[in-house]
């Protein structure tokens, strides 16, 4: 896989652009630019996508950051859909952005699944807007790449993809070795010849097995999978490519030769998913087990919170009664101490959660499970907080607060209050959810405020985790999830972002 292909020269020139504060007024719907025979031919060192999509990938690449919305916008107008922009999008992150580490720079690519979600939620009003925050995102990384050394994904070595039959067994060995350029050659064999059920099942365990990156590899799996669904499978090559040279990414030494600290869980825990009872899905709903887990979640190991989960399984319980012990914990740690670290406790459970579901393989599902369980340990170390004995900050002692304001107007209330007290606010969220209040009138003016004044990956990440896991609950739990989500939605004090103007106009 290529590492530092060289790229056309007017995207080092986007690389000096300056920040969303600095851009000034263009016009609108502007023209498409003339487009030489020499940009027109296609480097075969770089890997080319399908015909009827690479001319808008092209575009994406290479309009200029203060022109892309502008031009997008016109393709729309000529009868561009929505699919097409968001497979583009997927794709020039792709090819443009070095996926290691798998975050940084890279949330680009990551964000976009989040995008969409956030636009298949919208008001038809509002539905464009996640699309044009993650097109201009784009602009910012690819630029960021290009300073960092210009790294492009390159075409597939045919020589190194193993036979259909064998391209499974050729890419599960690269896989175990960290064998980077097999592991191309054997992801694009398999691409090739598995049925996507089979790829997603082979993904789901990768991407779960080691806690680099603080759940970033186990996001992306998610993220690409769900993006694939949206903009179809015949993109799937480069984007398993692109998703395995991620999922290699270490420190220095090769894991595979050495017992390193964020490998051992996932060594462990292959081991304990053997001592996991036959049905296990078919457990009984049990409030106890979840209290018990979400105490060892607070206060215990990563091995311990693996130790109970098999416990608790081999004593009946249903699995989601212990994923509703994980949500709350990964809550109750941005409660805590909202930060980058914890937010990702809620976002790589939305990912595992999400690979649980939909993973057929039964010993890849327990395999998720336990590693859910133990990560939320480690994010907690990661985070710097102390196991939660001093009984404070707590999600299932959150004390509800009523609205000073009745009705819908309270809604109002706590988005203001979340600028000046996410603590109140989350506590004023909890009464009027306990009195009734609508739950998509909490998520609709939650994704709004995202839209009008998000600004960072994260905050498209996190909302589009956060509101989608609030169902994956138990009634028990789902409020108190919620709530504790205020530690990073925003407040309607926040400024708008400057993009959002800009896109209105454009679209």
């Amino acid at each position: 896989m290529n590492a530092a292909l060289p790229r056309r020269s007017f995207v080092k020139t986007a690389a000096a652009a300056g920040s969303l504060a600095a851009l000034g007024d263009w016009g609108f719907l502007r023209t498409l630019p003339r487009v030489s025979a020499a940009e027109t031919t296609l480097d075969p060192r770089f890997v080319q996508f399908r015909p009827e999509i690479e001319p808008l990938v092209r575009l994406l690449e290479d309009t200029p950051r203060e022109r892309l919305l502008e031009e997008v916008a016109a393709r729309i107008k000529r009868g561009t859909t929505y699919r097409e922009v968001l497979a583009a999008l997927q794709l020039a992150g792709v090819r443009n952005i070095q996926p290691r580490p798998v975050g940084f720079k890279f949330h680009a690519v990551l964000v976009v699944n989040s995008a969409h979600l956030a636009s298949q939620h919208s008001p038809e009003s509002d539905r464009w807007l996640p699309i044009f925050w993650a097109l201009d995102q784009f602009k910012v990384s690819q630029a960021r790449d290009v300073r960092e050394g210009d790294w492009t994904l390159g075409a597939v070595d045919e020589s190194a993809v193993p036979p259909a039959g064998k391209a499974r067994e050729a890419l599960v060995a690269a896989l175990e070795r960290w064998d980077v350029p097999a592991t191309d050659g054997a992801t694009a064999g398999f691409v090739r010849s598995a049925q996507p059920q089979e790829v997603l099942n082979l993904m789901c365990r990768y991407g779960a097995r080691d806690f680099r990156d603080i759940g970033h590899k186990a996001i992306y799996v998610a993220n690409s999978w769900r993006t694939l669904e949206a903009i179809g499978w015949q993109h799937a090559e480069p984007v398993l490519r692109s998703l395995t040279y991620a999922l290699l990414y270490h420190e220095a030494g090769n894991p595979a030769q050495r017992d390193g600290e964020a490998d051992r869980p996932g060594r462990r825990n292959l081991e304990l998913v053997k001592k996991i009872r036959a049905g296990w899905p078919a457990g009984t709903a049990d409030p106890d087990a979840t209290t018990a887990l979400l105490h060892t979640l607070r206060e215990g190991s990563w091995e311990n919170a693996s130790d109970r989960v098999v416990e608790l399984l081999n004593r009946g319980v249903a699995p989601a009664s212990l994923f509703d012990a994980i949500f709350a914990a990964a809550g109750e740690l941005l409660m805590r101490r909202p930060g980058i670290a914890t937010l990702h406790a809620v976002t790589t459970t939305n990912a595992l959660h999400y690979a649980f579901q939909h993973a057929a393989d039964d010993e890849t599902r327990r395999f998720l499970l336990l590693q859910n369980a133990a990560f939320i340990p480690l994010f907690r170390a990661t985070a710097g907080l102390r196991p939660a004995a001093e009984r404070s900050g707590l999600i299932d002692e959150l004390e509800p607060a009523p609205p000073e304001r009745p009705g819908a107007a309270a809604i109002e209330e706590i988005f203001a209050e979340i600028s000046r007290d996410k603590l109140m606010a989350a506590r004023k969220t909890l009464r009027w959810l306990g009195d009734g209040g609508s739950v998509q009138t909490f998520i609709d003016a939650a994704q709004r405020m995202i839209y009008l004044k998000g600004t960072d990956s994260h905050d498209y990440k996190f909302s589009s985790a956060a509101l989608e896991d609030y169902r994956h609950l138990s009634p028990a739990w789902r409020d108190r999830f919620l709530a504790a989500s205020v530690f990073w939605l925003k407040g309607s004090a926040a400024p708008d972002s400057p993009l959002v103007a800009r896109t209105r106009a454009a679209v």
